[in-house]
């Protein structure tokens, strides 16, 4: 059994705003206390992976990470053989189903009325590794493509808020946003949504997953799990703010449909956003 004591651990994906940053860090908090006590003390403490892509992807292969959130789309593009899942959130949101969620297709509320009409518009994403942004809408978008396009253009944007935004200005006329960030977004930056609507959903797959690094134990992932649970349930009113109802005890196996959407567009002939 790993020896490890000193652990560290991030949740970034869905800080969108001051508050929520401030909420994470104190389930990270709430979390380290719990593990810290008892005769197997472990010593977690909060760090900042930085934000950009090649920041989380080094952050999530960090030898010493005991509790993060990544995506299921890089999971089960290579990240599985640096990490074990912990489990699946459970999300207070609409589009969620259990540990299930779906990405949000929005448009201006002048703009587009459904998929089909988005044919030779812009598309905003925030990022190639994303699922919810990018997989789950390629998916979607791959039996109405003909010859491999679908759009006029497609613009990376970096973060989901920031593809609201595109969409808002007219950057772009379409976006697809993971419905827990679009939840949040609703609680917190209403202004952001005002122009927009959304115009249709993706299919389903596992929400984000909780993981930690390959050097831990399955029995220290089993206890971060556990530990989790418990806290979210002694913490309603934190538990509320983060839209948390649960953990799911998922494992890898669970995000093969991640990878299966991303197979069938590739097979459609629809292998980028275009």
């Amino acid at each position: 059994m790993d020896d490890r004591r000193h652990w560290v651990a991030a949740l970034p994906m869905y800080n969108v705003s001051p508050a929520l940053r401030e909420d994470w860090l104190a389930l990270i908090a709430r979390v380290a206390a719990v593990l810290a006590r008892g005769r197997d003390p472990l010593f977690l403490r909060a760090v900042e992976p930085g934000a950009t892509h090649a920041q989380l992807h080094e952050f999530w292969r960090r030898p010493d990470l005991l509790l993060s959130q990544t995506c299921g789309y890089p999971l089960v593009q290579g990240l599985q053989r640096h990490v074990r899942v912990i489990g699946t959130p459970l999300f207070d949101a609409p589009g969620c189903d259990g540990e299930r969620y779906r990405s949000a297709i929005v448009a201006r509320a002048d703009g587009p009325d459904s998929l089909a009409d988005c044919r030779g518009l812009r598309v905003a994403y925030n990022d190639e590794a994303s699922h919810s942004g990018m997989n789950a809408l390629r998916h979607a978008v791959a039996p109405l493509a003909r010859g491999g396009r679908f759009f006029a253009a497609a613009l990376c944007t970096g973060s989901h808020l920031a593809s609201l935004d595109a969409v808002a200005r007219g950057d772009a006329d379409v976006a697809a946003i993971d419905c827990v960030t679009l939840a949040f977004a609703r609680d917190h930056l209403p202004g952001r949504l005002a122009a927009l609507r959304q115009i249709a959903g993706t299919a389903s797959a596992p929400g984000l997953p909780l993981v930690c690094s390959r050097h831990a134990s399955p029995a220290q992932s089993a206890r971060v799990g556990d530990v989790l649970a418990r806290v979210i349930e002694a913490e309603p009113a934190l538990a509320r703010r983060l839209r948390l109802r649960g953990i799911a005890r998922t494992g890898l196996a669970h995000y093969a449909p991640v990878a299966h959407m991303a197979r069938a567009a590739v097979a459609a002939g629809y292998a980028r956003l275009a």
